[in-house]
């Protein structure tokens, strides 16, 4: 289906006579059309450079196209250009619609070529109405891609969350889905949180097929709702490895998924966790588990992310296991007060360090008799002796569990 997107998007760069690209709805590149000409500095701009290099756009560059109502728009509109968002070209969109839906955008840059097109709701000039056909056309194919990956992915959804019963059933249809696919090596990533699509936007129950689920190796993906502590969504990505000791392929969709405008910030920032290596489906819902307890550490422990796998998280993958309520010891409660913030921090950078204060001062840039006074407080607010290996395992753990509140 991509060479589909390719050659009717050449279709519209050929009757337009200017290069053009097709990004879906979440502004993810599908395809784009040749850039010619003796000097392509006159042909390009930062933002379709970025767009075919990268396969995105910015977050700026989003909000200054979507405030003209592109997601509205039922014929073809201009917009200006606006450095400040690193746009120095400006625009003529083309929404790709099927059935009252917008499922992606044709782009091209408004220079002296186009100069001349009239755009509107009005069939004022041929070459419009034939793009326009055209994009219909691509609109037809993603609604279609949409559908089939909508598909795919309420199975994937069934599978990892419904009770046993309906497991079994959706990984029977799973399975026919996937064909041969399905008893490959396979990984699941977890994207945490992810922004569910606002029902007013939507319009429809169809989502529109992120641009990652195209590139090689997503198999389906869904968004579970409800998955995380407070009731935040997930992202959760099936991908086809190479091989069960190859986990390349899960870490670019990872990386790729991160980009989304879905990848909702939150308490921290959004991360991605990558569950254990599976032969076949009969054990996604635990790597499910996995992929989602990585996401959370990695989101909690900067150094593990943005995206971490369930092997390489360590003790995150007891403490993801705690229910929240019972992850705080009482006895560390007090500890974890905001007026507490520093010491908090003092005493897990020395039990990072293993109790060597030299390391840990250092570490803190604070002299050792600093880190000696913080370590007095701690005790005595918590009660624990930090020379007894029992009590700085129980501090310990609390601290970093308090990371996944």
């Amino acid at each position: 289906m991509r060479g589909e997107y390719q050659q009717l998007v050449d279709e519209i760069s050929a009757t337009l006579g200017a290069p053009a690209t097709l990004e879906d709805r979440d502004f993810g590149l599908i395809a784009f059309g040749a850039h010619g000409g003796e000097d392509l500095e006159l042909t390009m701009d930062p933002v379709r450079t970025r767009s075919i290099l990268q396969r995105r756009s910015t977050a700026a560059v989003r909000a200054w196209f979507e405030a003209f109502g592109i997601a509205r728009a039922q014929a073809p509109l201009r917009i200006p250009p606006d450095p400040a968002a690193g746009v120095f070209k400006g625009r003529i969109c083309l929404p790709v619609r099927h059935r009252g839906v917008v499922y992606g955008y044709v782009w091209l840059l408004d220079d002296e070529q186009l100069a001349g097109l009239e755009l509107g709701p009005a069939d004022t000039d041929p070459r419009v109405t034939q793009a326009m056909e055209t994009a219909a056309r691509i609109g037809a194919l993603l609604a279609a891609e949409a559908r089939a990956g909508a598909e795919l992915g309420e199975l994937l959804r069934e599978l990892l969350t419904a009770r046993p019963a309906g497991r079994e059933t959706a990984r029977d249809a799973l399975r026919e889905a996937l064909g041969t696919a399905a008893e490959g090596p396979l990984a699941l990533v977890a994207v945490a949180p992810w922004q569910l699509e606002d029902p007013e936007e939507q319009q429809t129950t169809e989502s529109p097929a992120s641009a990652v689920a195209a590139q090689a190796g997503v198999a389906a993906l869904c968004a579970v709702p409800d998955c995380l502590p407070g009731g935040a969504a997930a992202l959760a990505a099936l991908v086809r490895l190479r091989a069960l000791s190859s986990p390349a392929a899960a870490r670019a969709a990872a990386d790729r998924l991160l980009h989304s405008p879905r990848a909702a910030a939150g308490p921290g920032f959004a991360a991605a966790g990558i569950g254990g290596p599976r032969r076949g489906l009969a054990e996604l819902p635990d790597a499910w588990g996995e992929a989602l307890a990585a996401a959370r550490a990695a989101g909690a422990e900067r150094r593990l992310g943005p995206v971490a796998e369930w092997s390489a998280i360590g003790p995150y993958r007891v403490l993801t296991s705690l229910p929240a309520e019972r992850a705080a010891d009482p006895v560390v409660r007090p500890l974890l007060a905001t007026a507490h913030t520093e010491l908090a921090r003092t005493a897990e950078v020395y039990l990072d360090c293993a109790g060597q204060a030299g390391r840990a001062a250092a570490a803190l840039g604070i002299h050792r008799q600093t880190l000696y006074y913080r370590l007095s407080r701690v005790e005595q607010l918590t009660g624990l002796d930090l020379d007894n290996g029992e009590d700085r395992l129980l501090l310990h753990m609390t601290l970093k569990a308090a990371r996944l509140s």
